[in-house]
């Protein structure tokens, strides 16, 4: 939500605010900031010059360089006023319910994202910002593309501490409240005076959540990967039409219409290779947090039950490797060419590496045995693993991949599969179902086939079953709105770490305030065990309890990581 007054008319206030809680952003943040509109402004002259080298250099004969170097210094002016100016009209605060930020100096908006409608919190350190220790916030609200609040630049420290206040606050938990500090002890006042005052002790802010890591991209793998791509098969055709050009036409300079191509092809397989170095994924109590980038680091925070579906995809130069990749649909992001680096849940994993993906966002498929499922899902074709196929008419509207399409429903979600050269799964919740369709062409009511599709939020997820049977799609179509219905009215993932606090065993009676017996619930509420993050005496090194413990004395029932090797397999249907 934002609101926005013109210069000359008082400003926009939210009186929800405390006028103390308005806080500015780091004071380099002008430098930063500025730099960015003195390149663009080299970068836009310079083009212009290229075209006429020789009037160029005419243009710096005599004091003519000394006129350049004026331009650029007034340039240079005007972009760090304008951003000095900038920041001191910037201000953010952050109140129970959401954050607030001033911006603007001709036209000053105010801007408020809901916690309750945050869907993920992310860290960004551009290089520079880097080098000088700051990060900038960015908060995705559910609302499209446009609904991102950030908050550039601050301190390192500031910003972790801020990310785990914001998503602490999201969760449903409430800052702890100050008690008051009695007086120091010491002589008692004389008759008539007044008692000196109990002293508040200081706010305690949200620790950091701790957090576990599952898996880390090995980076030879992903320069391997990147290379054996089509993207790189491109670039070696390109090549190959600029040397042949060359040669048939004896002119070196015919060989540069294929110059545009090449250094779009290159740009996309180093953003590959950026993206996702270092790339990490953790578990916490907050969410699922994801780490990456080279030159801009990157720390995502999805919070447990944003996600709103998954895509498993495989290209065909990955199938003699077995490797695939794994995205995701959050909603906030959308699909911007930013937001394509923030839905990677995995940019290169094994199938045992998939199924650990898949359990940080889906942690129970709703089967006994998961395995066959992700066999016949990523490489089944027909019936196989119980999916409903398409029948043999579809042949005539896709003879080479008809087979593989098909659906699968479980109790927590449905899946399906398709393509025969590039493969592809996608996974949605029966709960973070947003709507359902039926889609039918022609040919389609010719043959007695239908199209199902899933909508989801904006991202690379859109899921979909090709050429099904039209009287089976009709009754997915029923069979599904009930199930989302059943499961949106069971959902209880908004306020995760809320569930837990309100939890509070009561005291136990004829128990002295001095010590607990061994077994007993210990007097008076406190946060759980689940939550180190929820008090100041939270253990900094405590693992969060969605991890499976990865030692020999955990019960080989209790789920653990699908396909670890030091945690014990998901639990098998003993009728399997």
């Amino acid at each position: 939500m934002s609101r926005t007054a013109p210069q000359g008319e008082p400003d926009v206030v939210d009186e929800s605010v405390p006028p103390d809680a308005w806080r500015r952003m780091h004071p380099v943040t002008p430098a930063l900031k500025g730099w960015k509109i003195f390149v663009g402004v080299l970068l836009v002259a310079g083009y212009q010059l290229t075209d006429n080298l020789q009037q160029a250099s005419s243009l710096l004969e005599g004091r003519g360089w000394l006129i350049a170097i004026g331009v650029l210094a007034l340039v240079a002016v005007v972009g760090f006023g304008y951003s000095a100016a900038a920041w001191r009209m910037t201000r953010f605060a952050v109140t129970d319910d959401a954050v607030h930020l001033r911006t603007g100096i001709l036209f000053r908006q105010q801007r408020q994202a809901r916690l309750d409608r945050l869907q993920a919190v992310d860290v960004v350190q551009p290089l520079l910002a880097r080098l000088v220790g700051l990060s900038e916030l960015k908060l995705e609200v559910a609302g499209g593309s446009g609904s991102a609040v950030s908050l550039a630049f601050l301190r390192e420290a500031d910003a972790d501490a801020l990310r785990a206040e914001l998503l602490a606050l999201a969760a449903g938990l409430r800052r702890p409240t100050a008690a008051p500090v009695p007086a120091a002890l010491g002589p008692e006042p004389e008759p008539g005076a007044t008692a000196p005052a109990a002293v508040a002790a200081p706010p305690v802010a949200f620790a950091a959540a701790p957090e576990h890591q599952v898996y880390e991209v090995p980076m030879p793998r992903l320069v391997l990967s990147t290379i054996q791509s089509s993207a790189t098969v491109a670039l070696v055709i390109a090549i190959g039409a600029a040397v042949a050009t060359a040669v048939i036409s004896r002119q070196v300079g015919a060989a540069f219409f294929v110059f545009p191509m090449l250094v779009g092809i290159g740009g996309f397989l180093w953003s590959r290779i950026n993206q996702g170095a270092s790339f990490r994924a953790a578990t916490s109590p907050d969410g699922i947090r994801l780490r990456h980038g080279f030159t801009e680091a990157r720390a995502q925070t999805v919070p447990p039950g944003r996600v709103q579906a998954i895509r498993i995809s495989q290209g065909l130069w990955w199938r003699w490797s077995g490797w695939w990749r794994v995205e995701i649909n959050v909603a906030g992001y959308g699909v911007g060419k930013e937001q394509q680096q923030d839905t990677v849940l995995h940019p290169v994993a094994t199938q045992d590496e998939v199924m650990t993906a898949v359990w940080l966002v889906l942690p129970d498929l709703g089967v006994g045995d998961v395995r066959p499922v992700y066999d016949a899902a990523l490489r089944g074709t027909g019936d196989e693993g119980g999916f409903t196929s398409s029948p043999r008419a579809a042949r005539w509207v896709d003879p080479v991949g008809w087979r593989r399409h098909g659906v699968l429903v479980t109790q927590r979600a449905l899946i399906t599969r398709s393509g025969r050269l590039r493969r592809q799964v996608d996974i949605v919740p029966h709960e973070r179902t947003q709507s359902l369709g039926l889609q039918q062409g022609p040919l389609q009511r010719r043959l007695g086939l239908a199209s199902f599709v899933v909508h989801s939020t904006p991202g690379p997820v859109q899921p979909a079953v090709a050429h099904l049977a039209a009287p089976v799609a009709a009754a997915l179509l029923d069979e599904q709105a009930e199930r989302a219905r059943t499961a949106r009215a069971g959902d209880r993932s908004e306020q995760w770490m809320r569930q837990t606090v309100d939890v509070v065993l009561p005291p136990t009676a004829g128990v002295s305030s001095g010590a607990e017996p061994s077994g007993a619930a210990p007097s008076g509420p406190r946060a759980p065990e689940a939550l180190p993050h929820a008090g100041p005496e939270a253990a900094p090194d405590a693992e969060p309890p969605a991890t499976p413990p990865a030692t020999s004395t955990t019960p080989a029932d209790d789920w653990a990581l699908p396909g670890s090797s030091t945690a014990p397999a998901p639990p098998r249907d003993p009728a399997a």
